[in-house]
């Protein structure tokens, strides 16, 4: 069977302090994961600063960048200097009160090749996001890099596998999500646990569903804890790489730490082939999807 080859590096981490350490953080697990091999490093959402939507304060406004900025220049070249595709997750400020969550993929040159605006907005408890967040705009359009045509999403959008479906029917051979996802420290131990399993499950659901590897790049530690307005979140970290059958390739635990994964992007046309899901799609049938909800 024919192979195609990529080792993934998926940093996830603890926050620093700021955006100047968390980069710094980064460049250094970055220059570690291309000497052990990597050729492709998937960042956790938003990691250049604390996950600021636990509350909703109009000052942490002030930490968006324009893109090209500040942080997509210091990562296009961490991926120069190293020689490897980079996807990162910033808070993008595009003009005055429109701001995204936005997902970058650097070529290994240090290339913008391009970007992803997150679609699914969540507001939730500790997760706030529609106060800061306009839905994207770009639809979901993989990226074509020298490693593939990925499939980039953030977080929430690991949700909807219509999200993953279309990322999929436009041909893309690997799917990543940058994550920031947690617990409430009030959970019980069973509640923790059927959260992180349905996490788990789904995505890798996605990856079975549509016949192509996933990777999941979490945060990890607790933030928030002092403040006044809830409870804080502990990021569970856990981040993973599964294949095209949903097969576990590699899981981190929950503390910080670079987790590398051998990923075949080739055996995918042998998966599709015995589990032909595309081939089999009723299309014609599917208008009611377009719909809210079918009273």
């Amino acid at each position: 069977m024919t192979t195609r080859t990529l080792t993934a590096a998926l940093i996830q981490h603890a926050d620093q302090g700021d955006a100047a350490a968390n980069l710094a953080f980064i460049e250094n697990e970055v220059a570690t994961a291309a000497a052990a091999g990597a050729q492709l490093v998937l960042l956790q959402e938003l990691h250049n600063n604390a996950y600021f939507c636990q509350r909703e304060d109009p000052g942490c406004f002030d930490i968006a960048e324009p893109i090209p900025g500040p942080s997509s220049a210091r990562l296009a070249g961490m991926a120069a200097d190293h020689g490897v595709v980079i996807v990162a997750s910033l808070f993008e400020r595009r003009a005055a009160g429109v701001y995204h969550n936005t997902a970058l993929v650097f070529e290994r040159n240090g290339e913008l090749l391009g970007r992803y605006r997150k679609m699914h907005i969540p507001d939730d408890p500790g997760y706030y996001e529609k106060f800061y967040f306009t839905p994207g705009d770009l639809g979901f359009r993989p990226v074509d890099s020298s490693l593939g045509r990925l499939g980039v999403l953030i977080c929430w959008d690991q949700w909807f596998p219509e999200a993953a479906r279309l990322m999929a029917l436009a041909g893309a051979e690997l799917l990543l999500y940058p994550t920031a996802i947690g617990w409430d420290p009030r959970d019980s131990a069973a509640e923790r646990d059927r959260q992180r399993d349905a996490w788990h499950t789904v995505q890798r659901a996605h990856a079975i569903a549509n016949g192509v590897p996933l990777l999941s790049c979490n945060r990890v530690g607790d933030e928030g804890l002092a403040s006044d307005d809830g409870p804080g979140i502990h990021f569970w970290g856990s981040s993973f790489a599964c294949g095209a059958q949903g097969e576990w390739l590699a899981c981190a635990g929950e503390q910080g730490e670079t987790l590398q994964a051998e990923i075949d992007l080739a055996r995918s046309e042998q998966v599709r082939r015995i589990w032909p899901f595309l081939r089999d799609r009723r299309i014609d049938t599917y208008q009611d999807l377009l719909r809210r909800f079918i009273d």
